[in-house]
């Protein structure tokens, strides 16, 4: 399964696309064992691209092979996320989508369509799973270079993450890694739940 995080930029941010694959091995009496998750993809979208023009770009991505079929969207709907997400549920993506709120300080909760999820969260659950090493960035990714040093700036004080001038890449992976690790089961490897961290940004990017 195919997870594609999609911060939605304003007009001097870029928007940033990740896709992630969930690794899983199925064994027997429909036991499912989780092998971690991949980096597949990243990109910025040109700035000043007109959201129509992103949302046509992104559901040419999710149609072709080996997303087809086998996706989820996780996409930023906080401000002007909203009419996006609406244009991309009219836009027979073929996926699942799920529009997340970034919030302050709280707990993750559905409302209606649209989660509402705590930044510190969404870097929580990136931080876990590279702390875990259960996260690689595909050697010899376009972008990989960028990601990773979006990464390295990140820090956590004060129960709330910061990043350096630019964290879109991070966190259009923050928001695939955070839908990745809650569908399903809702848990990550060795069976720890991803909602709620106070974590020390350390991980290991095999490139």
């Amino acid at each position: 399964m195919f997870y594609v995080g999609v911060d939605l930029g304003q007009r001097r941010d870029h928007t940033a696309i990740a896709v992630v694959e969930k690794l899983e091995a199925h064994r027997p009496w429909n036991e499912v064992e989780f092998r971690g998750l991949h980096v597949r993809y990243v990109e910025r979208v040109p700035l000043k691209t007109p959201y129509p023009l992103v949302v046509e770009r992104i559901r040419r991505m999710v149609k072709r092979e080996p997303l087809r079929g086998d996706c989820i969207l996780a996409v930023d709907a906080t401000g002007v996320g909203t009419p996006v997400v609406d244009l991309m549920r009219r836009a027979d993506m073929g996926c699942e989508i799920s529009a997340i709120t970034i919030t302050g300080p709280g707990r993750a909760a559905l409302r209606g369509n649209v989660w509402s999820v705590p930044k510190v969260d969404l870097w929580g659950a990136l931080t876990v799973m590279l702390e875990r090493e259960e996260l690689r960035i595909a050697e010899g990714m376009a972008g990989a270079g960028a990601l990773v040093r979006e990464l390295e700036a990140l820090q956590l004080s004060s129960g709330s993450a910061r990043a350096g001038d630019r964290d879109d890449l991070a966190m259009a992976l923050a928001l695939a890694v955070w839908k990745a690790t809650r569908h399903g089961f809702g848990v990550t490897g060795g069976g720890q739940r991803t909602d709620g961290y106070d974590a020390v940004l350390r991980y290991h990017c095999r490139l």
